[in-house]
């Protein structure tokens, strides 16, 4: 199997570590989960913040970035291997707790794998 960063899953997709897709639509195998978050790009390479729901039922989950399959950027959407059920069963993303603190993006990947 790959690496655990976006780049090494989806090597012919041309994202880069310097890439921004906050806002790109995110797609499991059964169906549209939500957008990704503002927090990705503060969280690290390993892993996905996915804004799921709507307006203000909507929450930030975190996902293993090695799940995603395919990033179109001319259509902005990101697909994930897996359903629903992953996005509804992951972790919820507290700002406040994760952002800044390397022991808790371990905890991360301690529930969803390496993390790394």
């Amino acid at each position: 199997m790959m690496g655990d960063h976006l780049t090494d899953r989806v090597p012919t997709a041309g994202h880069t570590p310097d890439d921004d897709l906050t806002g790109y639509r995110v797609e499991a195998e059964d169906g549209r989960v939500g957008k990704v978050s503002k927090y990705t790009n503060d969280l690290g390479p390993g892993f996905l913040v996915v804004r799921t729901g709507v307006r203000f039922l909507a929450k930030d989950v975190v996902i293993p970035s090695d799940t995603v399959t395919d990033i179109d950027h001319e259509t902005r959407l990101l697909r994930l291997s897996g359903g629903k059920e992953q996005i509804r069963t992951a972790r919820v993303f507290d700002p406040d707790t994760f952002l800044g603190d390397p022991r808790h993006r371990d905890q991360l990947g301690g529930s969803r794998g390496s993390g790394h």
